[in-house]
């Protein structure tokens, strides 16, 4: 599949900020729908970093992102748009052919369910296993650990791997047969693994297969995340 590509005024840019850390597995998939929408000339990347606490601030949640999270879509009227299910729906629609959000109700419906399980089951546990079972963003910022919480995260996080690997044992794709946001989300949950060194199960050769297809990806292999492995 090749990313479409959207026709717009260069002399205009930017349009959009995302208010991004280039190596956040969440921001990385921001980007990665960016890339595959051929859109990246049209946004602004805001640097927050995560490990100095910028995106607890009361200033960051109080105009971009009430959660205090990452990555944050603004657009050029101000409206703010934050979790990436929601920007990269925005992001889908903008060229009137949505690639990765579904296009009929069926395929919008599975795509949507099979992203929530990934984030569910895969990327938001390592995230709490980085949080509560690692130093994660170090003492100024992770003020409340629970180490027991964040080990039994990690543990479901293995079987959330299990789960996609017989998912991709029956089709080629997260949500069928054609690449989507569901995808993006289980590189993010990848990625995240690999960031807090929790390797892919040896036996989930299907997982393991599709992530090296996905890693051949030019939106997937050029994002900043892999640029010092």
């Amino acid at each position: 599949m090749t990313s479409n590509t959207v026709n717009f005024d260069a002399a205009q840019l930017p349009v959009m900020k995302v208010y991004d850390f280039p190596t956040g597995p969440y921001p990385t998939r921001v980007r990665i729908a960016l890339a595959e929408k051929g859109l990246e000339l049209r946004v602004q990347f805001v640097m927050v970093d995560l490990y100095k606490g910028e995106h607890k601030k009361p200033e960051f949640i109080a105009g971009k992102n009430y959660s205090g999270t990452l990555p944050v879509l603004e657009l050029n009227d101000g409206t703010c748009i934050a979790e990436c299910t929601a920007i990269t729906e925005y992001l889908d629609a903008l060229d009137g052919v949505p690639t990765l959000t579904g296009s009929t109700p069926r395929e919008k419906g599975i795509i949507h369910m099979m992203s929530k399980r990934a984030e569910l089951e895969l990327l938001d546990a390592i995230s709490v296993y980085f949080h509560h079972g690692t130093p994660g963003l170090g003492p100024d910022v992770e003020t409340y650990q629970n180490p027991e919480w964040g080990f039994r995260q990690r543990d479901k996080a293995m079987r959330g791997m299990r789960y996609f690997d017989a998912v991709l044992q029956r089709q080629p794709y997260v949500a069928g047969e054609t690449f989507s946001m569901a995808d993006i989300t289980v590189i993010g949950g990848l990625i995240f693994a690999m960031l807090v060194k929790l390797p892919v199960p040896e036996d989930c050769k299907a997982l393991q297969a599709w992530y090296a297809r996905m890693l051949e990806r030019q939106s997937v292999r050029n994002q900043p995340v892999f640029a010092n492995p």
